[in-house]
């Protein structure tokens, strides 16, 4: 695995912590640890910002000008690849998704709204239920239409080179955790648009780490989202010369912890926040790691990690909390 081979733009504070987490390990009762990939620094930070390096290491050899790329509203990829390309000199268009259907002040135009507008990004909003690549390539064609040179970008920055973001975190994981003496028994994870989970489990098989990765849902079922995981995960094997390394068996995705949709937060959720913060004074966000933790802690008290160390990898998104502020408030009590 030689990742000097594909074109990268260095953006992100690499590597990033991998520490324990004892007053949390002591409240579930199992040995946790925490993989701070929140402190990847672009933007305040994220697991988005590992895979715009590799993706924007191509926008440049592709000679483009204008990044293109959707998400939900409150999307952390969005908050992060407009700061990418604000940072490079590039223009970015995205268009946002009313996916969760709020109309809510706060979570229309705080948080990652408005980083988004701070970093000069246009934004197009669609309805929710839009065909989001049909809406891309609209936009595409529209910045060439103008003479622009767009590059687009699949929501999350979830694509095969996308994924070479996380097969260089596996690599990273596996080093720090030799440093350390550390032998992880699993990788815990949110698992959505795919590519944070996929790059990890094509890295750790090409690699040979043997590491388990538990993906927790927090969108699809869960067969659609082991079979998009597991396709994207084979694709970024195979940019590596070694599909045949993954199996199906690597993937797997818990999607019980949903809850009512994507991006609506439940009393689970808050209580999920609730304790990181109030333990190890973690910070997680409502949409994607607080509910990979709502997943973990019941998991947890179910007994399925015992005698195990986890390392729960956080993907950032804190930003996202000043969307839901009102709903907070609500269910804090």
């Amino acid at each position: 695995m030689h990742l000097a081979r594909f074109p990268r733009l260095r953006l992100a504070h690499l590597p990033t912590p991998l520490e324990p987490l004892p007053r949390l390990s002591e409240a579930l009762g199992i040995d946790l640890w925490i993989k701070r990939d929140d402190c990847t620094g672009l933007a305040g930070g994220g697991n988005k910002t590992r895979k715009l390096e590799f993706l924007l290491g191509d926008a440049f050899e592709q000679d483009a000008d204008t990044l293109v790329t959707q998400g939900a509203v409150q999307s952390n990829h969005v908050r992060q690849t407009a700061a990418a390309a604000a940072a490079t000199g590039l223009k970015c268009q995205v268009i946002l998704e009313e996916r969760t259907g709020s109309k809510a002040t706060d979570y229309v135009h705080n948080g990652n709204v408005l980083m988004d507008r701070l970093f000069g990004a246009t934004i197009r909003s669609v309805p929710g239920g839009s065909d989001m690549p049909a809406e891309l390539e609209k936009t595409a064609d529209e910045v060439r239409a103008r003479g622009g040179r767009p590059y687009v970008i699949p929501g999350g920055g979830s694509n095969a080179i996308g994924a070479l973001g996380y097969v260089d975190c596996a690599r990273e994981i596996v080093v720090q955790a030799d440093e350390l003496d550390l032998a992880i028994d699993r990788i815990v994870t949110a698992t959505g648009s795919a590519g944070t989970h996929a790059g990890l489990v094509a890295g750790l098989a090409v690699l040979g780490a043997d590491i388990p990765v538990l993906g927790i849902g927090v969108r699809a079922p869960k067969e659609k989202q082991e079979a998009n995981v597991l396709k994207l995960a084979r694709e970024t094997a195979m940019l590596l010369g070694h599909a045949d390394r993954v199996k199906d068996a690597m993937v797997v995705a818990d999607c019980d912890y949903v809850g009512a949709g994507y991006g609506l937060i439940d009393q689970a959720v808050v209580d999920a926040l609730v304790l990181a913060a109030r333990t190890d004074g973690i910070v997680l966000d409502p949409v994607y790691t607080g509910k990979a933790m709502k997943g973990l802690i019941a998991l947890a008290k179910a007994g399925r990690f015992e005698g195990e160390r986890v390392v729960f990898l956080h993907t950032g998104g804190a930003q996202g909390l000043f969307g839901y502020q009102g709903e907070l408030d609500a269910m804090f009590g």
